[in-house]
């Protein structure tokens, strides 16, 4: 499976190393991010409309990022070389990159006296390795998250979409989080990494269903340290991701670098980071997508062995992470054993994310596949609680052929346009990653709103002298009706609410009476910024000729 990034790849080292000098001329701060108000002065050279260069930015910035790095760039001054000859831009134009092999450089009108002026000089063997061009960085945010004496930086200096919600995260909403002990009760604090990290694929399903084998379908080849058998064979987690060179990473070593989005799984403990591991290995996929498989859902007797860790509260924490999650079938194996059913549950509030793969298809006749499609369905029905019909993928994802006897003609070309639905969905997911980034953002801040009003008004019901263990065991007891009354007295929706139980046991643990009261000025900040800051950073970052 290939990602579509645009025709970078067929652009020759003389022309990058020109692209290269243009775009320290377009980049008017250096930050190796042209905005789009850089982008309107340096494509302005180009004479064309404003309908064609609304549509070379709409095709230059495919995961809207707001800003142009240099491969957008290049992609930008290919697709304005090209309405310059007199094409018409449309998506279909980057997926055939056999016609971009002879592109001319753009005519850009008075670019020679600006390049004079500025007297650029590029080391063009600092901006290249190993024949692949490397994106300039922006200025380091890290700080942001480490320093406690981080000046404030206006929403309007940030140069992209992902900036800004760092700098809303730490300035209005962490302070809330923080106060109210959200990181103990619902998600750990959000780190540089988990903003800068590639969008996440997890597989979900029981043994055997062929997820290790979906991902090597994908990769087409084997990632470092993949089993694949018919028994149980990956009993970790692994996350397949870029690296340089082939190689694995034991769990408590990538948990603690800074760099990787995992550092939160350490508040599972040494168990689990025993059963977790990274495999790196250098693949054009895995520099646009990062894949989690998991260990299969245990059924029948299995059942019966307790795991040395939380697995459905990994499940949950990935889940999070996650732009989308697989669920694997296998015809022969449909039943939903109590630990999936767990594991399915601890999805609740990513029902977007999902989407079911009935794998192996081929190993079943017509009549058979039918009948096993329906099956599943009424299995999924009992434990997916939506009126809403799960997306269900037909198919066999491996490198085998389609067993044609089996399922025939018309099941081959079934077959056939289901995979490609599917390669179409993952193939969106780099484009999507900007958007569900915001999406997990504003989910997040109102989850965490929520939960500040639950404390505080636990806080509230606390007498304040004589008998507070009493009255701490009574609230406990009734959380389900204290949730009510925090409902009708903040109008807030009851499908927001965190789970009664979970909510419960942690809540066991602290003392109410140390709660912090509500404090309206903090609540105030993230209404702001879920009312006026995120809208205004999206506008920001449109298409500069909207």
């Amino acid at each position: 499976m290939e990602i579509i990034t645009g025709p970078i790849s067929s652009c020759s080292k003389e022309h990058q190393k020109i692209y290269q000098q243009w775009f320290a001329v377009a980049d008017s701060d250096g930050d190796g991010r042209m905005s789009g108000s850089d982008a309107t002065k340096f494509f302005a050279l180009s004479n064309l409309s404003r309908s064609e260069l609304k549509q070379v930015w709409a095709l230059a910035d495919t995961k809207r990022q707001g800003f142009l790095g240099i491969r957008e760039f290049i992609t930008a001054m290919q697709l304005v070389s090209l309405a310059q000859a007199g094409n018409e831009l449309t998506p279909d134009l980057l997926n055939n990159a056999a016609n971009f092999e002879d592109i001319k450089l753009p005519v850009m009108q008075g670019l020679d006296a600006l390049l004079a002026k500025k007297k650029v000089s590029i080391n063009f063997s600092d901006t290249e390795v190993n024949g692949n061009l490397q994106v300039q960085s922006s200025q380091s945010t890290a700080s942001w998250f480490s320093s406690k004496s981080s000046k404030r930086v206006s929403l309007s200096s940030v140069t992209s979409i992902i900036d800004g919600l760092k700098r809303l995260y730490i300035e209005k909403l962490k302070p809330l989080e923080t106060t109210y002990r959200f990181h103990d009760f619902v998600s750990p604090a959000l780190t540089n990494s988990d903003f800068d990290a590639k969008p996440m694929v997890m597989l979900l399903g029981q043994y055997s269903t062929g997820k290790t084998t979906f991902i090597k379908h994908l990769l087409q080849c084997e990632y470092p340290g993949a089993h694949i058998g018919p028994e149980p064979t990956t009993d970790r987690f692994v996350v397949v991701m870029s690296g340089p060179d082939e190689r694995s990473i034991p769990g408590n070593t990538i948990a603690v670098q800074a760099d990787m989005p995992f550092r939160g799984l350490t508040s599972f403990g040494g168990a689990f980071l025993s059963k977790f591991q990274c495999s790196q290995m250098p693949h054009p996929l895995l520099e646009h997508i990062t894949f989690v498989d998991t260990p299969g859902v245990l059924s029948g007797e299995k059942q019966r062995t307790q795991r040395s860790y939380d697995f459905t509260g990994v499940i949950s924490w990935f889940a999070a992470k996650c732009d989308l999650i697989l669920l694997l079938f296998d015809p022969h194996k449909l039943d939903v054993s109590d630990e999936f059913k767990r594991v399915i549950s601890s999805l609740r509030g990513h029902d977007d994310k999902i989407r079911v793969v009935l794998n192996k298809a081929d190993k079943v006749d017509t009549q058979q596949l039918m009948r096993v499609y329906g099956a599943l369905m009424w299995s999924l029905g009992k434990v997916l609680n939506t009126p809403e019909v799960v997306r269900v993928y037909i198919g066999s994802f491996n490198d085998k052929p389609i067993d044609e006897e089996a399922i025939g003609p018309m099941g081959k070309d079934l077959f056939e346009k289901e995979q490609n639905d599917l390669l179409t969905d993952l193939r969106d997911i780099p484009k999507k990653a900007c958007d569900r980034r915001i999406n997990e953002f504003v989910k997040r801040a109102r989850a965490a709103k929520i939960h500040a009003y639950i404390i505080s008004h636990l806080k509230k019901e606390m007498p304040a002298m004589m008998g507070k263990n009493k009255a701490q065991q009574r609230l406990i007891d009734n959380l389900e009706d204290e949730f009510v009354k925090v409902q009708k007295e903040f109008h807030l929706p009851a499908g927001d609410f965190p789970y009664v139980e979970h909510f419960r046991e942690v809540l066991s643990s602290y003392s109410i009476d140390k709660f912090e009261k509500l404090k309206p000025k903090m609540i105030q900040a993230v209404d702001d910024m879920l009312g006026y800051d995120i809208p205004e950073l999206l506008k920001n970052f449109r298409n500069p000729y909207d």
